[in-house]
């Protein structure tokens, strides 16, 4: 089981950029597809980006389409999201999570999870 480290939330005005690291310990990411998802208060667990076992395939949420970019690194033990123009609509608690190879958007599917950033995004 690989273990996961988010780091990078904070608070940041409208139209903004944070960084989110999400950073695995135990074993490396080679094999594993990796998910951001995100959960705002009252709301249930979304997907917002993933990146499949290869690196090259990467799928992303309508809403942050544009504006969020996925990453892994070349020694394949983190993950990154990049996030441009942040809207409040963005406020959430960001997740990362890891699952074997195939990537998907469902959070069920995803089998190992790190304990989460809270980003805030203020008008």
């Amino acid at each position: 089981q690989v273990q996961l480290v988010e780091s990078g939330g904070g608070l940041v005005q409208a139209g903004g950029s944070l960084r989110l690291s999400c950073l695995a310990s135990g074993r490396t990411l080679r094999n594993y597809a990796m998910g951001w998802f995100r959960q705002a208060p009252g709301k249930e667990r979304e997907f917002v980006a993933g990146i499949g076992d290869s690196g090259r395939t990467t799928a992303y949420a309508n809403s942050v389409k544009g504006r969020f970019t996925i990453s892994m690194d070349n020694a394949k033990i983190a993950v990154y999201l990049q996030m441009n123009n942040l809207k409040p609509e963005d406020t959430a608690v960001y997740y990362c999570a890891a699952k074997i190879r195939i990537l998907v958007q469902t959070v069920r599917d995803f089998g190992s999870w790190g304990q989460g950033t809270q980003v805030t995004v203020s008008s």
